[in-house]
Protein backbone atom coordinates (compact mmCIF):
# COMPACT_ATOMS: atom_id res chain seq x y z
CA UNK A 1 0.00 0.00 0.00
CA UNK A 2 1.64 3.30 -0.97
CA UNK A 3 0.20 5.43 1.62
CA UNK A 4 1.20 8.91 -0.18
CA UNK A 5 -1.61 8.19 -2.76
CA UNK A 6 -4.34 8.41 -0.09
CA UNK A 7 -6.35 11.33 0.10
CA UNK A 8 -7.40 13.70 2.65
CA UNK A 9 -8.73 10.90 5.45
CA UNK A 10 -10.13 12.21 8.75
CA UNK A 11 -10.71 9.58 11.70
CA UNK A 12 -13.39 10.66 13.83
CA UNK A 13 -15.20 9.36 17.05
CA UNK A 14 -18.31 11.13 18.15
CA UNK A 15 -19.95 10.70 22.06
CA UNK A 16 -23.43 11.35 22.92
CA UNK A 17 -25.45 11.88 25.62
CA UNK A 18 -27.26 8.64 26.05
CA UNK A 19 -30.76 9.91 24.52
CA UNK A 20 -32.33 8.55 21.39
CA UNK A 21 -31.52 10.51 18.85
CA UNK A 22 -28.28 10.68 20.39
CA UNK A 23 -27.13 14.77 21.22
CA UNK A 24 -23.59 15.36 21.08
CA UNK A 25 -21.14 15.43 24.20
CA UNK A 26 -17.67 15.43 22.38
CA UNK A 27 -16.31 14.94 18.59
CA UNK A 28 -12.40 14.60 17.79
CA UNK A 29 -11.32 14.01 14.15
CA UNK A 30 -7.62 13.10 13.72
CA UNK A 31 -5.90 13.56 10.28
CA UNK A 32 -4.43 10.38 8.96
CA UNK A 33 -0.80 11.39 6.32
CA UNK A 34 1.58 9.36 4.93
CA UNK A 35 0.26 6.24 6.80
CA UNK A 36 0.46 7.67 10.35
CA UNK A 37 -1.66 9.95 12.03
CA UNK A 38 -0.74 13.28 13.18
CA UNK A 39 -1.77 13.80 16.83
CA UNK A 40 -0.53 17.43 16.63
CA UNK A 41 -2.98 18.39 14.37
CA UNK A 42 -6.55 16.30 15.89
CA UNK A 43 -9.29 18.34 16.57
CA UNK A 44 -11.31 17.35 19.58
CA UNK A 45 -14.24 19.49 21.36
CA UNK A 46 -16.92 18.87 24.15
CA UNK A 47 -19.77 20.18 23.60
CA UNK A 48 -23.27 21.48 25.69
CA UNK A 49 -25.97 19.25 24.37
CA UNK A 50 -29.53 20.83 24.71
CA UNK A 51 -30.88 17.22 27.18
CA UNK A 52 -28.59 15.84 30.27
CA UNK A 53 -26.04 13.65 29.87
CA UNK A 54 -27.93 10.13 30.83
CA UNK A 55 -25.96 8.12 33.78
CA UNK A 56 -25.93 5.28 31.60
CA UNK A 57 -23.68 7.19 28.79
CA UNK A 58 -21.55 9.03 31.89
CA UNK A 59 -20.67 5.08 33.10
CA UNK A 60 -19.38 4.45 29.30
CA UNK A 61 -17.16 7.66 28.64
CA UNK A 62 -16.91 9.68 31.97
CA UNK A 63 -18.34 12.45 30.59
CA UNK A 64 -20.51 15.14 33.16
CA UNK A 65 -23.06 17.15 32.97
CA UNK A 66 -21.04 19.28 35.28
CA UNK A 67 -17.64 18.66 32.53
CA UNK A 68 -19.88 20.83 29.66
CA UNK A 69 -21.46 23.32 31.29
CA UNK A 70 -19.20 25.85 29.99
CA UNK A 71 -18.70 24.27 26.58
CA UNK A 72 -19.98 25.66 23.45
CA UNK A 73 -23.16 24.40 22.20
CA UNK A 74 -23.35 22.66 18.37
CA UNK A 75 -25.09 25.70 16.71
CA UNK A 76 -21.45 27.79 18.12
CA UNK A 77 -19.13 25.15 16.84
CA UNK A 78 -21.12 23.06 14.30
CA UNK A 79 -20.17 24.94 11.46
CA UNK A 80 -16.33 25.30 12.28
CA UNK A 81 -16.86 21.01 12.17
CA UNK A 82 -18.49 20.67 8.96
CA UNK A 83 -15.67 23.32 6.96
CA UNK A 84 -12.76 20.70 8.71
CA UNK A 85 -14.93 17.13 7.13
CA UNK A 86 -16.53 19.04 4.03
CA UNK A 87 -15.46 16.59 1.21
CA UNK A 88 -12.98 15.10 2.78
CA UNK A 89 -12.77 11.23 3.34
CA UNK A 90 -13.72 10.20 6.71
CA UNK A 91 -13.12 7.16 8.94
CA UNK A 92 -14.78 5.48 12.05
CA UNK A 93 -15.11 1.86 13.68
CA UNK A 94 -18.45 0.57 13.48
CA UNK A 95 -18.81 4.03 11.13
CA UNK A 96 -22.60 3.80 10.45
CA UNK A 97 -23.08 5.40 13.92
CA UNK A 98 -20.58 8.06 13.84
CA UNK A 99 -21.77 8.90 10.41
CA UNK A 100 -25.61 9.31 11.04
CA UNK A 101 -25.25 11.67 14.26
CA UNK A 102 -22.94 13.80 12.04
CA UNK A 103 -24.96 13.61 9.15
CA UNK A 104 -28.22 14.29 11.66
CA UNK A 105 -26.32 17.61 12.73
CA UNK A 106 -25.21 18.46 9.42
CA UNK A 107 -28.10 17.54 7.30
CA UNK A 108 -26.15 18.81 3.72
CA UNK A 109 -22.89 17.63 4.46
CA UNK A 110 -21.25 15.75 2.05
CA UNK A 111 -18.25 13.84 2.81
CA UNK A 112 -16.02 12.87 0.04
CA UNK A 113 -16.59 9.23 1.27
CA UNK A 114 -16.71 6.73 4.90
CA UNK A 115 -14.69 4.33 5.86
CA UNK A 116 -15.48 1.88 7.67
CA UNK A 117 -12.57 -0.10 10.40
CA UNK A 118 -15.44 -2.80 11.63
CA UNK A 119 -16.43 -3.75 8.35
CA UNK A 120 -12.70 -3.65 6.76
CA UNK A 121 -11.72 -6.03 9.68
CA UNK A 122 -14.05 -8.19 8.67
CA UNK A 123 -13.26 -8.55 5.60
CA UNK A 124 -9.31 -8.56 6.43
CA UNK A 125 -9.47 -11.08 9.39
CA UNK A 126 -12.79 -13.34 8.43
CA UNK A 127 -12.14 -15.71 11.33
CA UNK A 128 -11.55 -13.24 14.04
CA UNK A 129 -12.69 -13.94 17.12
CA UNK A 130 -13.80 -10.33 17.84
CA UNK A 131 -14.32 -6.92 16.37
CA UNK A 132 -14.52 -4.43 19.20
CA UNK A 133 -11.74 -1.42 18.46
CA UNK A 134 -10.30 -2.98 22.12
CA UNK A 135 -10.13 -6.60 20.36
CA UNK A 136 -8.80 -5.63 17.31
CA UNK A 137 -5.77 -3.58 18.76
CA UNK A 138 -4.63 -6.83 20.98
CA UNK A 139 -5.22 -8.82 17.87
CA UNK A 140 -2.99 -6.84 15.73
CA UNK A 141 -0.47 -5.79 18.32
CA UNK A 142 -1.22 -2.09 18.02
CA UNK A 143 0.64 -0.27 21.28
CA UNK A 144 -1.79 2.39 21.94
CA UNK A 145 0.41 3.41 25.04
CA UNK A 146 1.36 6.52 23.70
CA UNK A 147 -2.12 7.76 23.18
CA UNK A 148 -3.07 10.56 25.27
CA UNK A 149 -6.51 10.66 27.27
CA UNK A 150 -8.37 7.42 28.10
CA UNK A 151 -10.63 5.03 26.48
CA UNK A 152 -14.20 5.70 24.82
CA UNK A 153 -13.20 9.54 25.01
CA UNK A 154 -13.46 11.01 21.30
CA UNK A 155 -9.93 12.35 20.81
CA UNK A 156 -8.46 8.85 22.09
CA UNK A 157 -10.60 6.25 20.17
CA UNK A 158 -10.32 8.59 16.61
CA UNK A 159 -6.26 7.72 17.45
CA UNK A 160 -6.83 4.11 18.01
CA UNK A 161 -9.06 3.48 14.85
CA UNK A 162 -6.51 5.62 12.79
CA UNK A 163 -3.89 3.00 14.09
CA UNK A 164 -6.25 0.22 13.18
CA UNK A 165 -6.72 1.37 9.67
CA UNK A 166 -3.23 1.94 9.10
CA UNK A 167 -2.67 -1.18 10.03
CA UNK A 168 -5.70 -3.01 8.28
CA UNK A 169 -5.11 -0.88 5.26
CA UNK A 170 -1.30 -3.00 4.35
CA UNK A 171 -2.96 -5.72 3.64
CA UNK A 172 -4.13 -4.17 0.93
CA UNK A 173 -1.87 -2.95 -2.73
CA UNK A 174 -3.82 -0.29 -3.66
CA UNK A 175 -7.29 2.41 -2.59
CA UNK A 176 -9.27 1.01 -4.69
CA UNK A 177 -8.95 -2.29 -3.40
CA UNK A 178 -9.30 -0.49 0.27
CA UNK A 179 -12.50 0.91 -0.33
CA UNK A 180 -13.93 -2.28 -1.64
CA UNK A 181 -13.49 -3.60 1.72
CA UNK A 182 -13.94 -0.70 3.66
CA UNK A 183 -16.88 1.23 2.47
CA UNK A 184 -20.28 0.24 3.66
CA UNK A 185 -22.82 -0.38 0.68
CA UNK A 186 -24.56 2.83 -0.01
CA UNK A 187 -22.47 5.26 1.81
CA UNK A 188 -20.51 8.08 0.47
CA UNK A 189 -17.61 6.72 -2.07
CA UNK A 190 -18.92 2.97 -1.65
CA UNK A 191 -17.74 1.31 -5.49
CA UNK A 192 -20.63 1.67 -7.69
CA UNK A 193 -21.60 -2.36 -8.89
CA UNK A 194 -20.48 -3.19 -12.18
CA UNK A 195 -23.05 -2.96 -14.94
CA UNK A 196 -24.38 -6.39 -15.90
CA UNK A 197 -23.04 -7.45 -19.38
CA UNK A 198 -25.79 -6.73 -22.18
CA UNK A 199 -26.44 -10.40 -23.91
CA UNK A 200 -25.41 -10.02 -27.44
CA UNK A 201 -28.60 -9.50 -29.85
CA UNK A 202 -28.62 -11.79 -32.42
CA UNK A 203 -30.20 -11.02 -35.59
CA UNK A 204 -32.41 -13.23 -37.06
Amino acid sequence: MDFDTWPTVFVVDVEGNGGQPPELVEVAAIPVVGGSPVPSSVRSTLLRPPSPITPFARRVHGIRNQDVEQAPTWEQVGPQIHASLEGVWICAHNAHVDYGVLLRHMPDWKPAGVLDTLRLARATFPKAGGYSLDALVEMTGIDVAGIPGQRHRAAYDAHATALLLIALAGHYDTWDALLAAAVPPGMPGAPLPLAPKSEEQKLW
